[in-house]
């Protein structure tokens, strides 16, 4: 059978940077290929010169056995190959059913409004059934999780062109677990009527669910690529370049019974209901639903350290890895030191200057320390991948003299290996009396908290110590079922 698309001998150079260097790929009509590999391994590089908005240094890409010239975006929308990529494009300051209609220019003239509503209306509910999102709702309005349902939703739709081939670059990173399994099982609906999917995860376990086929990249190459069915988690991790055998382990708790309070908070509706409370070496979990009060708690305890807020009682520095680090994390204008070291100004200064020398020797020490992939920080923050701009936000955090850290869905587009070492920092900055509040919609990453607050409409409803700690009771509680 001829591929939708064929990519042969791929090259990507930026400058010195070599992104690809020979990369084949291709799929096949109703076939959804699982791609991995570590932060900067090149495979959102791929996807965008796969969509057009990238152009090849070198190599060939052909779409339905004709080779293309001058590929370009809109070549890619004639052949019906979308993309939601990693870092989300949606226009802020324009509603959802104006987003769509800027997606396709066939919704035009009287009643394009109307229609451009109920498109994405009955896609989102086809998609993720109890979504509670409005076509006329501002998409600056909405949490990223609902930012990235929408983003999905009108990848699926359709007004002129079919879509033939999807490109799912982190697809779930923002999504909670619930959102995360009725994006799959949507997908894998789709694959059965024959369309195509390229989907990009760091969670292997939905690469292995999910996917037909797995390729493997590393270094900017295609290292490996076999049937999903010959994979196991061992065997991608090692194909990746890990070590066998690295599933997370649970973290011992750091906490001591006499361990002085960090943070006392409730929730919005909260006022009659279960109180939070973190001691100095707790690692605090927050789970549930994504845009349950989660976020909106972990700023509130931020700004109570920096400023002060009645009913928030915050003992100590406070420092916030944002999830969402278009909005809320990176400094797009500086560079990836002076993105790191912004939060540790006072301890950099030489005399009333911060010293260049400081800055750059705390840059590397953390570049080193988390391997943030790039030949030089003082390029711009937005010349890493969106993995490696999370990772320095963490150094950014964690190079602070905060005693209190709060992770706001921290890992998201993280991969698998700096996941464990950031698992391992977490634990010895815990030991260090060091407290952390941890949102996230990963229910594993929740095994490595001393116990778990469940939210539900912006009030904690559930406890959980560790030792009790289960998907089910999570999921029970984010519902408001019995346990």
């Amino acid at each position: 059978m001829v591929p939708i698309v064929k990519l042969t001998e791929v090259e990507k150079r930026f400058g010195v940077v070599r992104a690809l260097d020979g990369v084949d790929l291709d799929v096949a009509e109703g076939e959804c290929i699982g791609l991995v590999g570590h932060n900067g391994a090149g495979k959102s590089t791929l996807m965008h010169i796969l969509a057009g908005t990238l152009m090849a240094s070198g190599g060939r890409v052909a779409a339905a056995g004709v080779e293309q010239q001058g590929y370009s975006p809109a070549r890619a929308a004639q052949l019906g190959i979308r993309c939601v990529f990693q870092e989300l494009s949606l226009c802020p300051n324009l509603t959802v059913a104006e987003n769509t209609r800027a997606y396709h220019t066939a919704l035009r003239g009287f009643g394009w409004r109307r229609k451009a509503a109920k498109l994405i209306a009955a896609k989102l509910d086809e998609i993720f059934p109890g979504h509670d999102i409005r076509p006329a709702d501002l998409v600056q309005d909405l949490s990223i999780g609902r930012r990235q349902m929408v983003e999905v939703a009108r990848a699926f739709t359709q007004t002129v062109a079919p879509a033939r081939l999807i490109i799912l670059d982190e697809p779930t990173s923002s999504l909670d677990a619930h959102a995360s399994r009725q994006l799959l099982a949507h997908i894998r609906r789709a694959v059965g009527l024959g369309t195509s999917f390229v989907f990009i995860s760091h969670l292997l376990g939905e690469i292995l669910d999910c996917c037909d086929r797995i390729v493997v990249m590393r270094d900017g190459k295609a290292v490996a690529g076999d049937l999903a069915a010959a994979f196991d988690r061992d065997r991608l991790v090692m194909a990746m370049g890990g070590t066998k055998g690295s599933a997370e382990a649970a973290m011992p708790s750091a906490a001591q019974d006499n361990a002085v309070f960090r943070v006392r908070a409730r929730p919005a509706r909260g006022d009659s209901g279960t109180e939070l409370v973190a001691r100095e070496g707790e690692v605090i979990g927050l789970a549930g639903l994504a845009g349950h009060g989660q976020t909106a708690l972990l700023r509130q305890i931020f700004m109570a350290g920096h400023r002060g807020r009645g009913g928030i009682d915050v003992q100590g520095s406070v420092a916030l890895v944002a999830g969402d680090r278009q909005n809320d994390g990176v400094f797009p204008l500086m560079s990836i030191a002076e993105n790191i070291s912004v939060g540790s100004l006072a301890g950099l200064r030489e005399g009333l200057l911060v010293s260049p020398r400081r800055e750059a020797a705390l840059a590397q020490s953390w570049q080193n320390r988390i391997t943030i992939r790039t030949p030089d920080m003082g390029n711009n923050i937005l010349s890493l991948s969106g993995g490696n701009q999370q990772k320095a936000l963490f150094a950014r955090a964690l190079a602070s003299d905060a005693r209190i850290i709060l992770l706001d869905d921290s890992t998201r587009g993280v991969d698998i290996t700096t996941r464990q070492e950031v698992y391992a920092l977490i634990r010895n900055e815990a030991r260090g009396g060091r407290t952390f509040l941890w949102y996230t919609t990963e229910t594993e990453e929740l095994t490595h908290c001393d116990h778990v607050y469940v939210f539900r409409n912006d009030a904690i409803v559930a406890d959980l110590a560790r030792r009790d700690l289960s998907e089910e009771k999570v999921i029970h509680a984010s519902f408001g079922e019995a346990g």
